[in-house]
């Protein structure tokens, strides 16, 4: 079978891939390919396909991503302490339906052991780096800004950029700060603190659940505030009427697309003229190379993957490469 993870219940073969996935570099690895290369801020990068947050919390496989094509990589979601996972069953997939389910809650082994791990790779970076960074879920939201706070001025070093996760569905009352009240009190103290020195920039990841109206208005106030772009998006709550998947937990890959998609619609109508400088990275239902190029099409500059590398294997990113070289 070419995918012999998925005969495996989910859980295990997340555990397991942690040593699976260097054997497979090791043996299908090759230089990173570089196709719709560009640079913004000074930051370049070989192709536009990259790793979502959530693959490699901890910067474990660094080299492994490059090996296999990555034209960036991001880590994380990283908090400030080490952090284990909501009790229960937080992983599950539908073969059927291409569907991945989690109510992980930001696992972490803590921003110090992240912070070696980057350092340890730093010599041999070879893509930009972007750091997921998110509150510990015992954090209540009005003291969350000092957990972020203490993650940037932590990982500055190594991050080529800082994706604020504020719209994991898994962290309870996580998402309420994406309200535009919560927002400035949040993104504002962020911003002043990366200004002080050379600035690194921020994107902020946002919830594919708010609604049209509700993500324009989170778009609009966070590049008021100065943020420097967006990830869209998290996971969501909604469901297809055949899921068999937990209401509680977010739900990505083939379901996610359409709301994805039109999360990229609505951020590139709201911004308009202010889009002129901004990075806007498109993630969520990506399961195949034509939908990263739709992505890019739309006005994506980057694309990232998670559900794919379950369903399809990490070959993806030399596959993507391939087909686009083909098309030219």
């Amino acid at each position: 079978m070419k995918k012999p993870w998925l005969l495996l219940p989910p859980q295990w073969a997340h555990d397991l891939s942690s040593l699976a996935l260097p054997a497979y570099a090791l043996l299908h690895g090759r230089k990173t390919p570089h196709w719709n290369s560009f640079t913004w801020r000074d930051l370049h990068f070989p192709n536009p396909l990259g790793i979502a947050g959530g693959v490699d919390k901890n910067a474990e496989h660094l080299k492994e991503w490059w090996a296999l094509g990555c034209g960036f990589v991001e880590v994380g979601t990283v908090t400030p302490r080490a952090q284990s996972p909501n009790p229960g069953k937080i992983m599950d997939r539908d073969l059927n339906l291409q569907a991945m389910w989690n109510k992980m809650g930001f696992p972490s082994h803590g921003a110090d052991e992240v912070f070696y791990n980057l350092a340890h790779y730093a010599p041999n970076y070879r893509t930009p780096i972007f750091v997921n960074i998110g509150k510990n879920r015992h954090t209540p939201n009005n003291s969350a800004v000092n957990d972020y706070l203490t993650l940037v001025d932590q990982f500055r070093p190594f991050a080529d950029a800082f994706v604020v996760n504020i719209s994991s569905p898994n962290t309870a009352g996580l998402r309420d700060l994406q309200k535009k009240e919560n927002l400035r009190a949040l993104i504002s103290p962020i911003m002043d603190r990366v200004s002080h020195f050379e600035p690194t920039p921020v994107l902020v990841k946002l919830s594919p659940d708010m609604g049209d109206e509700g993500l324009a208005e989170a778009v609009s106030n966070c590049q008021e505030l100065g943020v420097d772009g967006f990830v869209l998006t998290n996971t969501t709550l909604s469901r297809p009427e055949s899921c068999h998947f937990p209401a509680e937990g977010g739900l990505s890959g083939a379901p996610l697309k359409n709301l994805s998609k039109r999360a990229l619609e609505v951020a590139v109508q709201t911004l308009g003229k202010k889009r002129e400088g901004l990075l806007l990275v498109s993630v969520g239902g990506i399961m195949s190379p034509e939908d990263v190029f739709e992505r890019l099409q739309m006005g994506a500059d980057l694309v990232q993957i998670y559900s794919a590398l379950v369903f399809h294997g990490p070959g993806f990113f030399h596959n993507v490469a391939r087909r686009y070289n083909d098309g030219r």
